[in-house]
């Protein structure tokens, strides 16, 4: 197999991880919403997907997705394999690409470590090692100024999420026919739209509760169903949040499906 169609595969790979992780965080919120449990975020989730039958292969499975997924991100990023050139509204589209990279990858090593050392002792490390990090970080008198600062990357994240899923802008890097594209479309829609949301809500959290984060965890996902689930009819509305997911992840599948992967670099031979 070429580089060329190896990184394809990988791609895809990737986005299919996506699409496994998703779905869980989804079906969690809405058991969360029927009272059944509580919402979980990706680490969480990658923690209950292990102690399920086969579990360890499972997330063997996501882990080499993810780190496919954030191999292709930075590679969208710093080859510009999409062709966003160089202006500044590609600049700033690549640089979410670059961050969406690192945090994959960042995720993927979580993942590797429950693998590698057992879920208790690989929680507890994760933990420790964030708390320490963050308390390094926020230990300065004017600390909020950088939650501040923080809150404007799942900010611009989440209102680019909105946009693309209004647009549909999404549509122009898929190789479907309309048939496909029928179902697809509404629910990428909605699943980018309810993305969004959710990271906009996790800026929102650290803009007004930023002093509370000095030396914990970063709200996240997580902290963010839960905030729905206590909103006035909160179990109806972290209902279609969890639907939104769940849209999403479809979004994610197909994108493994049908996405464009665009490899055409100078230095790399034809397949």
């Amino acid at each position: 197999m070429s580089t060329q169609r190896s990184l394809v595969v990988l791609a895809r790979g990737g986005y299919a991880a996506r699409g496994v992780l998703y779905l869980i965080i989804g079906v969690f919120a809405l058991l969360a919403a029927l009272d059944s449990t509580k919402p979980k975020d990706s680490h969480r989730s990658l923690e209950a997907l292990l102690s399920q039958p086969f579990g360890y292969v499972l997330v063997a499975l996501v882990v080499a997705g993810l780190f496919a997924f954030a191999g292709w991100r930075m590679l969208q990023a710093i080859r510009d394999v999409d062709h966003h050139g160089k202006k500044i509204k590609g600049l700033v589209i690549r640089a979410g690409l670059l961050a969406a990279g690192i945090v994959n990858g960042a995720l993927a090593v979580f993942a590797l470590s429950l693998l590698i050392g057992g879920i208790k002792r690989s929680g507890n490390s994760e933990g420790a090692q964030t708390k320490d990090l963050l308390a390094h970080l926020l230990s300065w008198d004017h600390s909020n100024l950088l939650v501040y600062l923080i809150a404007l990357v799942p900010l611009g994240v989440g209102i680019a999420h909105i946009i693309k899923g209004w647009k549909a802008s999404f549509e122009k890097y898929f190789e479907a026919d309309e048939d496909v594209m029928q179902y697809v479309r509404p629910v990428s829609r909605l699943g980018l739209i309810a993305r969004g949301i959710v990271f906009i809500e996790i800026a929102l959290l650290l803009i007004f509760s930023g002093s509370n984060y000095k030396a914990l965890n970063p709200p996240g996902m997580k902290d963010a169903l839960v905030a729905l689930q206590n909103l006035p009819a909160g179990g109806m509305v972290l209902m279609v949040m969890a639907f939104g997911l769940i849209a999403f992840s479809v979004y994610s599948f197909a994108q493994a499906a049908w996405r464009k992967i665009n490899m055409d670099l100078p230095d790399m031979p034809s397949p």
